[in-house]
């Protein structure tokens, strides 16, 4: 028998397992299995559903299980963002002919405001929504990913919960969602603090980076870019994957080395891993083939029997992190990093491979329980150390890590241009409540075998003004152009005055604002392929306003309102008031 419960906004929900205890706040369920049975949970465990009611030209907005995937558009017509959605031919999280499924969260952004239904917790489960027809309704349906698990293998009976917020103010309803989210997974210190500015190896030289090639970067940040703090080692430097102690011939002073020379130019060392995979050359792999996760049948799992197999070093084998070894064995890798070689920010890479489904040594448990496990002993070598996740399952991940990487890997091209502000605006909301956003690289000079137009650069460094939270360079430091210092310099100058993401009010992501100081606005102005047009600014005042980048003056004297052009195409414009 179905249970029904009426939420303090009005809303109507349905939980269809008597199973299934509720425990209702306002408009927040929490769900916690009660039954005797001991049936296996699938895939598609549905814990409640409510009426879509909504016109079917609602813009939604649905979260991905991993970072590179996120879906806009309609129900009838969804558009997935960015390359890798979760149904694709290489992810495989779910089949692609299955319905849509929006994991985390799904925003509804329709004719009189806004509704948010959002999971406020994944301790254990992974958590999405589902719209599609029921009983002749079109209806939103809440499921958990149960693993093929069984209730009387798991350490507690507690599920994860839901939330079903509505409003006409979009930045109050994720500030309210973040605040349920904060209350089961709290935020790490980090999250608050200032966010790391300085330089990343990996857009500059990508794997073929070496030991002189920091060197020089380093040189460059001490005698002409002191403001540029972190230096962060990215992918190459290892022997092999799964092997992070161990530097590769092409740095043959070893990294402790390498970080003492970062130190001594007064710079901060950050490095790169990928903690929960290893390739099959690599010692841990050779010596420790009992610490990976395995098939139901004994056979030693790849992450191409699944998913996508991985970027370089393939196969990928994942390590198994439900099993205390494992956890001591990251425990001292970080440990090591940090209190002997002085790392201050751990970038931690290919995170969502520690969730994959598998046999893992404990029973009962998930991907997403295991994974987390793995993280806490991560963090538990870290100390006060700084821990980034990228290409990482996103609700498994809060309260785990510091920053999060909110987009793909930036390219200089107009499409990945566009591609990843999208990602990152769509998920501007998290910074600096969940973690610090990190809208990945900035990089302004061209490459012989990628480039593009300033007007592609512009667009970019536009919406890194508008994201705020990490600033990284990704150009080589000692050829960057005139133009790429100039345009560091004013990113930088606006991380010193504010720390927030500017605010979206609307999906469309055409406009975003920030109080960047007491006494000046930000407005941020973006097309996307769409036609030139003219956009009216208003203030609540009469103040003057400028160009953020070239401080032209675009109106002689302080007015309230102003209307200023965008170009067609891939554009942009910065502008910043004056008192």
């Amino acid at each position: 028998m179905t249970q029904q419960i009426e939420l303090s906004n009005g809303r109507v929900v349905m939980v269809p397992n008597y199973d299934i205890q509720v425990i209702q706040q306002d408009n927040h369920l929490r769900f916690s299995y009660q039954g005797l049975s001991n049936y296996r949970f699938s895939d598609r465990f549905c814990l409640c559903h409510t009426e879509y009611s909504f016109e079917r030209s609602a813009t939604v907005l649905g979260d991905g299980f991993q970072m590179l995937a996120q879906t806009s558009g309609t129900v009838d017509q969804p558009i997935d963002i960015g390359r890798c959605p979760d149904n694709n031919t290489s992810y495989r999280i779910y089949p692609s002919n299955h319905a849509k499924r929006y994991y985390n969260y799904l925003v509804v952004e329709d004719s009189v405001g806004y509704t948010l239904f959002g999971f406020t917790s994944c301790h254990r489960f992974a958590g999405y929504f589902e719209v599609q027809e029921l009983e002749g309704r079109l209806t939103v349906s809440a499921y958990i990913d149960g693993e093929d698990t069984y209730p009387q293998d798991w350490a507690t009976n507690q599920l994860e919960g839901v939330v079903f917020l509505q409003g006409t103010s979009l930045s109050e309803l994720y500030r309210e969602f973040a605040d349920l989210l904060g209350e089961q997974h709290p935020p790490r210190k980090g999250v608050a603090q200032a966010a790391p500015v300085g330089w990343c190896s990996w857009y500059a030289y990508y794997a073929e980076v070496n030991e002189q090639n920091i060197s020089d970067n380093v040189e460059t940040m001490h005698s002409e870019l002191k403001a540029l703090d972190y230096v962060l080692l990215d992918d190459g430097y290892q022997a092999f994957m799964g092997d992070w102690l161990t530097p590769s011939e092409k740095f043959p002073s070893g990294i402790k080395s390498v970080i003492e020379n970062i130190k001594a130019k007064g710079k901060k060392p950050a490095i790169w891993l990928a903690p929960f995979i290893a390739q099959p050359e690599s010692e841990i792999f050779k010596n420790h083939q009992d610490w990976f996760v395995k098939h139901e049948d004994g056979r030693l799992l790849k992450a191409e029997d699944v998913t996508y197999a991985g970027w370089r070093c393939t196969p990928w084998y994942v390590l198994d992190t439900s099993n205390p070894e494992v956890q001591e064995h990251l425990t001292r890798v970080i440990k090591v990093m940090r209190e002997e070689w002085g790392v201050e920010l751990f970038k931690l890479d290919a995170n969502y491979w520690g969730t994959l489904k598998g046999r893992r040594g404990q029973t009962g448990i998930t991907g997403v329980e295991a994974y987390r496990l793995g993280m806490e002993a991560i963090a538990k070598g870290a100390g006060e150390g700084l821990i980034l996740g990228c290409n990482a399952p996103m609700w498994p991940s809060v309260g785990l890590v510091d920053a999060m990487r909110v987009s793909d890997d930036v390219e200089r091209n107009e499409t990945r241009f566009e591609q990843i502000a999208k990602e990152t605006f769509y998920r501007s909301w998290q910074h600096r409540k969940l973690w610090q956003i990190d809208p990945d690289c900035a990089t302004f000079v061209s490459l012989p075998n990628q480039a593009t137009e300033r007007q592609n650069y512009e667009f970019h460094r536009n919406v890194l003004l508008a994201s705020g939270g990490l600033l990284l360079s990704g150009d080589p430091l000692p050829e960057l152009t005139p133009f790429a210092k100039q345009t560091l310099s004013k990113l930088v100058l606006r991380h010193k005055h504010c720390q927030d993401a500017a605010r979206f009010t609307a999906l469309n992501l055409h406009h975003a604002f920030l109080p960047l100081t007491a006494h000046n606005d930000l407005h941020c102005l973006f097309n996307y392929q769409q036609p030139a047009r003219d956009i009216t600014l208003t203030a609540e005042q009469p103040v003057y306003w400028y160009d953020y980048w070239t401080g032209e003056k675009l109106a002689e004297e302080a007015t309230p309102v102003i209307e200023v052009s965008l170009e067609s195409g891939l554009s942009s414009r910065a502008i910043i008031t004056s008192i």
